[in-house]
């Protein structure tokens, strides 16, 4: 029984150790990856992206988007020996040149650290320009080939100037906010034209008035006088006696009354 649970003991004690050496091991191997990457980032990748920048040819092609990413692979790996993707390239050089307009030339490379990110290597390379410091951020891959995969060119604020860059942008910001409520009422104010203008050109042209139609004038009649039998009748009566000689119609009696046809 006491042998039995000294050799477990052996046992374990083997394999603590057997595990301890390959952590030893693993962090010695991960050491010299990080070392290894440091020393590329400050050789390689920043005088790479330097002499990038100040070539006319270079700029140029990336202005016109002339080559894809594979060919930038391709075209770096076979000038420089370097495993580059291409898009973190032209990101790389664009950045430099955006960079270095302010901080001015480089004219010193201080610090390198470098942090590990599962399977990336992120370094920080201090470097020192004419007008102001910056920072390099380079991060490769965490293997044998330490391919760029990013790199970009921070510079360096003072407290004042990062307050003054957030005011101008916090002002900006409000007023862009303002501008936009304007434009809203403004546009708002303009809906009360809206029904006027449908109604102008919903509204169907007036029609010229019709003319009147003209109304026949009916044939006026032509007045026909009547004379009253009994005026007629006394108006020869009268005639008769005073060719007689009489004064009075009372000697004789008018019967009937006929047209001669003299007339």
């Amino acid at each position: 029984m006491k042998k039995s649970v000294t050799l477990v003991c052996v046992l374990a004690c083997m394999l603590a150790l057997s595990a301890c050496g390959s952590s030893d091991e693993t962090d010695v191997y991960q050491e010299d990856k990080q070392a290894n990457a440091e020393q590329v980032a400050v050789d390689s990748i920043i005088p790479l992206i330097q002499s990038s920048a100040e070539s006319s040819s270079v700029l140029a092609v990336i202005e016109a988007e002339g080559y894809t990413d594979e060919e930038w692979e391709s075209a770096v790996y076979s000038s420089f020996g370097l495993s580059v993707d291409g898009s973190a390239y032209v990101s790389a050089v664009e950045s430099y040149i955006s960079s270095i307009e302010e901080m001015g030339e480089i004219v010193a490379i201080g610090d390198v650290t470098s942090t590990v990110d599962d399977d990336q290597i992120i370094i920080y390379v201090d470097v020192t320009g004419t007008e102001r410091t910056g920072q390099f951020e380079i991060i490769l891959s965490n293997d044998y080939f330490t391919e760029l995969e990013s790199c970009s060119l921070n510079v360096n604020y003072t407290m004042g100037e990062k307050m003054s860059k957030a005011a101008m942008n916090t002002v900006l910001g409000i007023g862009m906010v303002f501008l936009v409520l304007v434009i809203i009422m403004a546009i708002i104010s303009l809906f009360k034209y809206i029904p006027v203008i449908q109604e102008k050109f919903s509204k169907k042209p007036e029609e010229a008035p019709k003319p009147a139609p003209v109304v026949a004038a009916a044939p006026v009649a032509e007045a026909v006088e009547e004379t009253d039998d009994a005026e007629l009748v006394a108006v020869i009566a009268a005639a008769v006696a005073a060719f007689e000689g009489q004064t009075s119609t009372n000697g004789f009696v008018v019967r009937s009354i006929r047209r001669s046809k003299r007339y």
